[in-house]
């Protein structure tokens, strides 16, 4: 997890918003590299990122330390409708967590009553849970069974008990956010995913994040990555 520090005058960001990071002294990477906001310090007037290593632009973002600069535009797209004094679930697949560890905090504020399932295929794909543990009940689902029940997170007892959720939000692998996004029309439930498409500039000039909705196609960086199921053209 990367923590940056702000200019001094705060400025209003929202649970599902991004960040686009210049990675300086990368030879491969020569486009700014798109960021979830993971979590929002009001008092030190920070935000962190979660970073995976993939390639070299994430490693060379993982060697900074303290008093380095980071050239950082922010914060960019639409973020999460903010329910209060609902019934709401989280549900994360692999970094797919990374956005909504601000929205469980967000959510708790709002007096909302959070429930957030975590699934991945294994053990050590699912992260950063010892945080989300102070906003909610916390459950998991591994493809092997080593943490949590097996399966997916559709699998989870918890959507087959007699829970009725307000609200679900959800962001990870496209196949896990589709399958959430069925369960969610099925049972009538109001549903919101963030979208990770590729997005080079993130103020929509290069359009190679473009989705299809029902109103045709749009950006993701600009019109989301945020979008409610009933926006989306998805076949479920």
């Amino acid at each position: 997890m990367l923590e940056c520090a702000l200019p001094d005058e705060p400025v209003e960001i929202f649970p599902g918003q991004f960040v686009e990071v210049l990675v300086k002294d990368s030879v491969n990477t020569f486009l700014r590299r798109p960021f979830s906001v993971h979590d929002v310090d009001k008092k030190k007037n920070s935000i962190h990122f979660f970073i995976k290593i993939v390639g070299d632009g994430s490693a060379k973002l993982s060697t900074l330390i303290a008093g380095d600069f980071l050239n950082v535009m922010y914060p960019l797209g639409k973020g999460f409708t903010i329910s209060e004094k609902k019934k709401v679930l989280l549900v994360g697949g692999g970094c797919g967590m990374a956005p909504l560890l601000y929205l469980a905090r967000t959510l708790k504020e709002k007096n909302n009553e959070v429930t957030i399932l975590l699934g991945g295929r294994t053990e050590g794909d699912i992260l950063e849970e010892r945080y989300f543990e102070d906003f909610g009940k916390v459950y998991f689902t591994t493809e092997t069974g080593c943490l949590g029940e097996k399966g997916f997170v559709t699998d989870h007892s918890i959507l087959k008990s007699n829970n009725a959720f307000d609200r679900i939000y959800t962001c990870g692998p496209e196949p896990m956010m589709k399958a959430v996004a069925k369960y969610a029309k099925q049972h009538k439930i109001d549903c919101e995913v963030s979208l990770e498409n590729t997005m080079a500039c993130g103020i929509g000039a290069c359009l190679c994040c473009v989705t299809e909705t029902k109103e045709g196609n749009k950006c993701v960086c600009t019109e989301g990555p945020v979008f409610n199921i009933n926006e989306l053209s998805w076949q479920i």
